[in-house]
């Protein structure tokens, strides 16, 4: 029993704490790192809208592999099951949570309009946790980073090595 509410309460606090959390859902090729709110015992997310981060993976019903890391270090502290929900659209508990969000919400194209926005497109999850924690691995569990069709257009400036580490010619 004490062992469980430690548990509990390094959830809480490691997942309160940390700006991103690594989550990896059913079917999903690898974990993802998305922005969250903690509110009332659970991680909410909103996204799979455009403009918004994707959930590839979540499904209402399903289970997700939660991984919180250490905000000044950035290393794993906590690994845990969480059993997945999707709140309704409109519902008391889908307005708490988005009040929550909306206030984490950096750079919203839309502003105050967001929420709406949010209500026809966009899924807002719970994650709650099942009580359970993820022993730490012991090997390294780095993966290749996620494709995409962003490029670098241009070649660095052949300048760009000198000014960065400052040497300057004297004159």
């Amino acid at each position: 029993m004490t062992s469980e509410l430690l548990d509990q309460a390094l959830v809480e606090e490691a997942t309160k704490k940390s700006g991103l959390i690594w989550v990896k859902g059913t079917g999903a090729p690898a974990a993802r790192a998305l922005w969250h709110v903690w509110h009332e015992g659970a991680v909410c997310l909103v996204g799979d809208g455009p403009g918004e981060q994707p959930l590839p993976g979540l499904a209402d019903g399903g289970f997700a592999e939660v991984t919180v890391r250490s905000k000044d270090k950035g290393g794993r502290l906590v690994s845990w099951t969480a059993s997945v929900s999707e709140l309704p659209s409109g519902s008391a508990e889908w307005e708490a949570a988005v009040a929550e969000l909306k206030g984490k919400r950096l750079n919203a194209p839309d502003g105050e309009a967001m929420t709406a926005r949010w209500a026809r497109e966009c899924r807002v999850l719970r994650l709650t946790p099942t009580g359970s924690t993820t022993p730490l691995p012991s090997t390294n569990l780095a993966e290749a980073p996620q494709p995409t069709p962003a490029t670098t257009r241009h070649p660095i400036p052949a300048a760009l090595p000198r000014l960065l580490t400052g040497r300057r010619k004297r004159r």
